[in-house]
């Protein structure tokens, strides 16, 4: 990835922590942080000049307070500023063409207490042609949604060994590889539907073992390439016998990065979040990156 990280802000808590998870990925990765501000849009048809200059101001200072920190904590970091007075969707998405990677934080000023995602990072992890990194704010945690504990970073993907995703698999790898994380592979199975009917009460522990030792090498085989375009990844596999989404959020609960992926949907201009994606975006409590693929 050799263009600039975006990250949206808003003055929200999450926004700030989605600012600092930004700098230290576009510092890991060697390229600018765009920090980038849109003014809600006001109510009525003609809104007053003086207005519009105010919302400038408001912006001008939230980004500057936001640079003199970051500086203070990446000094070598190239940082760039923008401004828009479009709706926050539409300016981020128009702004993430010249990204490669767009990061917000769950939720911004907005909303109601206690919803977990707002709808701006919900439409922009759903449509955004680059890579998004939805950012947690967790009081009193690490800045930027990074982990405060103690060993190694942990990057977890979603993976199906029966369907690989090249854009989604090289994201998670080598995010693992610029942080020095170990990477953790989940797949989550089923048992065969041709094997298990309505009639059948019981499933043998040789059947269950046989599918599961099934599934193992079906991932190992499927990994191969990233195993050898990323040798200095360490990667673990789980296999589970358990619903997508929970297998994924089992796995990340202690993890510093979560990765899916997104079907990009050509015919449908809205785009679309799939049921596991969405159930993560909403529970998850580790930042999550949402990787837009076309298979």
């Amino acid at each position: 990835m050799r263009q600039p990280v975006l990250a949206g802000v808003d003055g929200s808590e999450s926004s700030a922590a989605a600012a600092h998870w930004a700098a230290r990925e576009a510092a890991l990765r060697g390229v600018p942080l765009r920090l980038f501000h849109a003014s809600p849009p006001l109510p009525g048809a003609a809104v007053p000049t003086a207005a519009l200059d105010r919302l400038h101001q408001m912006g001008d200072w939230l980004l500057e307070r936001l640079v003199t920190g970051l500086g203070d904590r990446y000094p070598d970091l190239e940082v760039q500023v923008g401004q828009a007075d479009d709706a926050p969707a539409a300016a981020l998405l128009a702004a993430a063409r010249e990204a490669g990677l767009l990061v917000l934080g769950t939720r911004g000023t907005g909303g109601f207490e206690g919803l977990a995602v707002g709808s701006v990072a919900l439409r922009t992890a759903a449509v955004a042609p680059c890579p998004v990194v939805l950012v947690p704010h967790r009081p009193g945690g690490h800045p930027g949604g990074l982990s405060s504990a103690g060993g190694t970073a942990q990057v977890v993907l979603g993976f199906d060994g029966h369907r690989p995703v090249g854009e989604v698999a090289d994201f998670a790898f080598s995010s693992a590889e610029a942080r020095g994380a170990r990477l953790r592979v989940v797949q989550a199975w089923a048992f065969p539907a041709e094997s298990v009917s309505s009639r059948t009460l019981v499933v043998t522990e040789e059947d269950r073992a046989m599918w599961e030792d099934q599934e193992v090498l079906l991932l190992s085989d499927a990994l191969r390439a990233w195993h050898e375009k990323y040798p200095r990844v360490a990667v673990g596999v789980d296999v589970m016998l358990l619903h997508p989404a929970e297998a994924l959020l089992n796995a990340a609960r202690s993890a510093d990065l979560l990765v899916v992926g997104r079907r990009t949907e050509p015919r449908a201009a809205e785009g679309r979040l799939g049921p596991v994606t969405h159930a993560v975006l909403h529970h998850a409590r580790c930042p999550v990156a949402v990787v837009p693929h076309g298979g």
